[in-house]
């Protein structure tokens, strides 16, 4: 290893590192708004259960609506200013909702609208940003890179979460929505900032091809190829489980548990802090036992903790939720960091956004599902019965890695078997 590769890429690359700035304040935002925004349906407007789950399935809808000719726009265009654009658009919503507060406009209705539209944002600048990283980072610096950027939001979201109900209690939880403005602000910022440019687009190339042929690409390749299908189908199922509980899991610990509202965001916090932990050995543990095992662990061994959330009961008991919560979160973290890095090596750079946008639109497409799924429940249902069958389908979902091509090996291939000019390597070499 060069002396240069054995400095941290924080240090070295400073496009990355304004990259990797901007991001974290934007995962910091977010983690407020997952709490703040059903905080304000449920404490300021006297929400139901059931239009709670509907205001955190609006924000995740535009996967099931665009998410998959955003993926095909994107690729047809450099990706910085889309996200650019998407940045800036975000930072102008979160900013209207105090505002409609104190001139007594604000509604659970207006709420949904603004996570519809910011969830719109969010499609655009999440696809164009995982195909924008594979371009400032050399493809041996990509582990490192998708390991710190999971790492720091994960440490972003524990920060968040425990600081929502503190800003929530101090200066009300409409104004917590000031946060997530400022953060998309920072982000804005640090992206004007980078200095590597992308080539201009060949627009002459990609106008005879018609959109639908582009999002059929995508499709296909997630369709006929047998790792990335398995990936995206585990991913679309675990989502509807985990967005199904955690919809629901902010009324589960005030009207069930009996926690104060400016607590919630501490316990939530305590059980995401599992994502640092997950960022950080996911590469180690991929490299000791391959790829393909440590998904695995991850997605199957930590995701029976599952279980033990809504075991959670006042004092004491809330540990359990602490530590369920734990488990899942570094699982997801450190499965989210293998699948990242695989996908970057995998697919080719010109279909990168098409692919990023097919898989997306499955495993995002169902989060608005688990969200709806999760607050009918809790009508149907009592809230802890509601949360033992959301809960249940997070370990379940792995049984679909169980009874594939990955429960088989030792280690993903970083290329296709058919692409010329590529040798299959261990996946275990790149993470």
């Amino acid at each position: 290893m060069s002396d240069e590769r054995r400095v941290g890429l924080l240090r070295r690359h400073r496009d990355f590192r304004l990259l990797w700035c901007g991001e974290t304040a934007g995962k910091f935002g977010s983690s407020v708004t997952s709490v703040a925004m059903p905080l304000i349906a449920v404490s300021t407007l006297d929400a139901t259960t059931l239009e709670v789950g509907v205001l955190s399935a609006s924000a995740w809808l535009p996967w099931l609506v665009i998410g998959l000719p955003a993926g095909a726009w994107v690729d047809r265009m450099r990706r910085r200013p889309v996200m650019l654009t998407a940045a800036a658009v975000s930072f102008l919503l979160f900013s209207v909702i105090p505002g409609a507060a104190w001139t007594g406009r604000l509604s659970v209705g207006l709420l949904v609208v603004i996570a519809l539209l910011t969830g719109t944002a969010a499609v655009f600048f999440q696809t164009a940003y995982s195909a924008y990283l594979p371009s400032i980072l050399a493809p041996e610096d990509q582990a490192e890179g998708n390991a710190k950027l999971h790492g720091s939001a994960s440490a972003a979201q524990l920060a968040g979460l425990g600081s929502a109900g503190l800003i929530g209690q101090v200066a009300g939880a409409v104004n917590a929505m000031f946060a997530n403005a400022g953060t998309f602000l920072v982000s804005l910022v640090c992206l004007l900032g980078i200095r590597h440019r992308e080539p201009r687009r060949d627009r002459a190339a990609v106008r005879p091809k018609a959109l639908l042929g582009e999002v059929g690409e995508g499709l296909r390749l997630v369709a006929r190829d047998p790792w990335i299908r398995t990936l995206t189908l585990f991913a679309a199922t675990s989502n509807l489980a985990l967005m199904g509980y955690q919809s629901i899991q902010v009324v589960f610990l005030v009207d069930t548990v009996g926690l104060a509202p400016g607590a919630v965001g501490g316990i939530i916090a305590a059980a995401g802090a599992g994502g640092i932990a997950g960022a950080f050995i996911a590469r180690r543990a991929a490299g000791r036992i391959g790829t393909a095992r440590a998904t695995l662990l991850f997605e199957l061994g930590f995701a029976i903790f599952a279980l033990l959330i809504p075991t959670a009961s006042a004092g004491a008991g809330l540990l359990l939720f602490a530590i369920g919560g734990f488990f899942v979160s570094a699982g997801v973290v450190a499965g989210n960091v293998i699948k990242a890095s695989f996908q970057q090596r995998y697919c080719p750079p010109e279909l990168l956004g098409r692919l990023t946008a097919s898989t997306s639109f499955l495993n995002y497409g169902t989060i608005p599902l688990g969200a709806l799924l999760g607050g009918w429940l809790g009508t149907v249902f009592d809230l802890r019965t509601a949360m033992w069958i959301t809960t249940a389908g997070v370990p379940l979902a792995a049984l679909i890695l169980v009874f594939s091509p990955i429960g088989r090996a030792r280690d993903l291939p970083t290329a296709p078997a058919s692409r010329p000019g590529r040798t299959v390597r261990s996946a275990a070499e790149a993470v």
